[in-house]
């Protein structure tokens, strides 16, 4: 669980979602640090597993079976959004989009991409889905986020006895947004997707 906390460090207020919530451990976290958190999940088996160990933590967190493609809340509804260890769902064009949606202001989907026990030799699996962010072997859904209203940038943290490495993608006002896709257009004439080197960050606390 110490992986998911890494993700409270970029939390900007206390509405919170976490996508593909499984067993609810960061869920009673977040709730008893303070935050007021909300829970999707598609497998039933986690949603049952989340609310029988939200009960015996004495902790009221709602917790909704869906898909993260198609999220059930009004526009707005979030500060921020969490992702933890996520399947390429969190590439699906679809939820991006769904995600700016639900997320107000500034509001931010943080997603702990990966973890890496040993920072020197990165796991070869962790290094082919990140390849679909930074489009090194395959189109990257940078332009998905873009389209959303979203800049990206790369963050990594201590944990434990290792790092874990997190995609932070914040919504941007209507003029960055349009200066972004211009930039886009100029920078990428052929339409290829790629990461812009310039919204990438990596900070070492």
């Amino acid at each position: 669980m110490a992986w998911g906390r890494t993700s409270m460090s970029y939390l900007q207020g206390g509405r919170v979602l976490e996508l593909a919530h499984g067993p609810g451990h960061l869920l009673i976290f977040l709730k008893r640090s303070g935050y007021r958190p909300f829970g999707i999940d598609l497998s039933p088996s986690m949603g049952k597993q989340a609310a029988k160990r939200l009960r015996r933590a004495g902790c009221e967190v709602p917790l909704v079976r869906c898909q993260a493609q198609s999220l059930p809340f009004r526009s707005g509804s979030f500060d921020d959004v969490i992702a933890t260890f996520p399947t390429d769902y969190i590439l699906d064009p679809s939820t991006i989009s769904e995600v700016a949606r639900v997320t107000s202001g500034r509001g931010r989907l943080i997603i702990v991409a990966g973890g890496q026990k040993d920072s020197h030799n990165p796991n070869p699996h962790f290094l082919d889905w990140l390849s679909k962010i930074t489009g090194r072997n395959e189109p990257s859904s940078d332009s998905a986020f873009q389209r959303a209203g979203l800049s990206v940038r790369f963050e990594s943290q201590p944990v434990e006895d290792g790092l874990a490495i997190l995609i932070i993608a914040e919504k941007m006002d209507r003029l960055e947004h349009e200066g972004a896709a211009i930039s886009e257009k100029v920078s990428n004439p052929t339409g290829t997707d790629c990461l812009n080197s310039s919204v990438m960050a990596t900070r070492k606390n």
